[in-house]
């Protein structure tokens, strides 16, 4: 996939499996997993450690992804495990299949 093939997207990062759970939302998916990777945004996830993608959605427009952020955010954690493990049951770090390293 490359930066062009994704548009709005809602991502859900851990620091670890069944660690700490960050819901964000970006138009750039690719740039956003760097910044968090890297902790160039300053806040929650850099202060917790937060770099690992668990989960993603994507969404024909910014309004959408944003109205499911939304939702998502208000979610509680037993849910949001839910999500994760539906798709992803080995909390896999997904950003390695779109050529990031393994978090050590």
């Amino acid at each position: 996939m490359t930066q062009q093939d994704f548009g709005p997207t809602v991502y859900l990062l851990a620091s670890r499996r069944n660690g700490t759970l960050y819901v964000g939302v970006t138009s750039n998916l690719l740039q956003r997993i760097h910044q968090h990777r890297e902790a160039l945004i300053p806040g929650f996830t850099r202060e917790y450690g937060v770099k690992r993608l668990m989960w993603f959605e994507q969404h024909a427009t910014m309004e959408s992804a944003i109205q499911r952020e939304k939702r998502v955010k208000k979610w509680n954690r037993a849910w949001k495990l839910e999500l994760i493990e539906k798709d992803n049951p080995d909390w896999r770090d997904l950003a390695e299949d779109f050529g990031f390293g393994p978090i050590g």
